[in-house]
């Protein structure tokens, strides 16, 4: 069983999993999914996203795009990061129950996320 958190933003893959209104979590087992649910986002502080999705036992997360530093982070947690995912939520879930989604470039650039979405609480940006 695999759980995904994919940073989302209304109906879509939200662009910097940081600064991302809530993550819509999905509980897949041999693709089928298992549970679905929305969580908030908790705030946007270096570190924290990638314990807090870690405590929630998140293995994967989706987004657009983020940071080397934050993949280091998420990696310290066993958590795999899929980065460059664009499109809407449903879409993005059925590529991970057929078993097609694919990484690619993250969307993420240095200062790409100030004045986006939660603003990162201790101000350390890129």
């Amino acid at each position: 069983m695999i759980n995904y958190a994919i940073s989302t933003e209304g109906d879509y893959v939200s662009p910097h999993f940081g600064r991302c209104p809530c993550y819509s979590v999905v509980k897949v087992e041999n693709g089928k999914i298992l549970d679905r649910k929305i969580i908030q986002n908790p705030g946007h502080r270096t570190g924290f996203i990638p314990k807090y999705l870690s405590d929630q036992g998140i293995n994967v997360i989706i987004s657009g795009g983020m940071g080397h530093r934050a993949i280091g982070f998420f990696q310290e947690y066993g958590i795999e990061t899929i980065l460059g995912i664009q499109g809407k939520i449903e879409d993005v879930i059925k590529r991970i129950v057929e078993g097609t989604l694919e990484s690619g470039e993250s969307t993420c650039q240095p200062g790409i996320g100030k004045d986006y979405g939660i603003p990162k609480e201790d101000g350390h940006e890129h």
